[in-house]
């Protein structure tokens, strides 16, 4: 582990770079090295705007990639938001490559990620700071809904425009908790349909929300996976689960709903999301829409 700095932000590698040249967008003012993807995360701001910084081909102590290979999966995936653009996905302001990296500055969107798992040291550390997870999940009802609502809308959009939401979590959403705004900030792998797993049990994902076929090689992924996916979503912000629940997933491969008790919204709504995550996929909603159609009219009597 090497210790890099830029400005006044410190932040670890495995190796030393000069990361100077982001000088150009002001200064540095907020960082994420730990990640899986082979990318640095860094929030830059001069006089008149900040800007977010992704930069692949850093060697990250947790990368699971090459450097060269979190090159390729960045380019890759740039296209996906202009072809996916929607009022809450995060805008790309430009991309290039520069010596061995290749970045790509987005607008700065303000807010904080839900599952922000490079602070859970912290949180451990100091048990009276709440993390944004326990913010977002001790606010309103009508606040909450009106989020869910956010997040239909932009699975809708993906599955219309022929794409699948591959590695969609609670981690690729920020909430601002001023403002009550939801930015959707990282897509970087999701796919044009058809989509096959081939990747089997190591398909993308976190086990806390996969569906069943995102553990089957050959299986099809497509909108009723992302269906799951969303039905898993709302069991985490109206449901609670004890640590040996959420235990039990990742050593059985297996997503289950909480009990009823446990559910803050009515029995007709718990019905409607224990639907959406069927472990057998012909019990599931056939579209978005009709998933959609049935939240909407059990939750505004809930």
């Amino acid at each position: 582990m090497i210790i890099n700095k830029l400005d006044s932000i410190e932040f670890r590698l495995k190796e030393l770079h000069d990361f100077t040249w982001l000088k150009k967008y002001g200064t540095a003012f907020w960082v994420v090295d730990e990640t899986g993807s082979g990318c640095i995360c860094i929030g830059m701001e001069d006089a008149e705007r900040k800007y977010f910084c992704k930069i692949a081909g850093v060697n990250t102590l947790e990368a699971e990639v090459s450097p060269k290979e979190s090159v390729v999966i960045l380019k890759e995936a740039v296209h996906l938001y202009y072809d996916l653009a929607h009022p809450n996905l995060i805008k790309i302001i430009e991309e290039y490559d520069y010596n061995q990296f290749y970045v790509v500055v987005f607008e700065w969107a303000d807010g904080e990620c839900l599952f922000d798992h490079w602070n859970f040291e912290t949180y451990q550390r100091n048990i009276t700071m709440k993390s944004p997870r326990e913010k977002f999940r001790e606010l309103s009802v009508s606040k909450k809904l009106k989020a869910i609502e956010v997040l239909f809308s932009f699975l809708q959009n993906v599955n219309r425009k022929g794409y699948v939401a591959v590695d969609f979590y609670d981690g690729s959403i920020m909430y601002d908790f001023l403002t009550d705004a939801i930015t959707i900030c990282d897509i970087d792998f999701f796919q044009k349909a058809p989509v096959i797993n081939d990747k089997g049990i190591e398909w993308f994902g976190t086990k806390r929300l996969k569906a069943p076929e995102e553990y089957i090689e050959g299986s099809v992924i497509d909108e009723q996976t992302n269906i799951f996916t969303l039905g898993a979503l709302i069991f985490e912000f109206f449901g609670s689960f004890s640590d040996e629940e959420i235990d039990q997933r990742y050593c059985n491969n297996q997503f289950v709903p909480c009990a009823f008790q446990n559910w803050q919204l009515d029995k007709r709504s718990y019905q409607v999301v224990c639907k959406a995550v069927s472990w057998n996929r012909v019990n599931r909603y056939r579209t978005f829409e009709e998933f959609f159609y049935e939240w909407k009219s059990a939750t505004e009597i809930s």
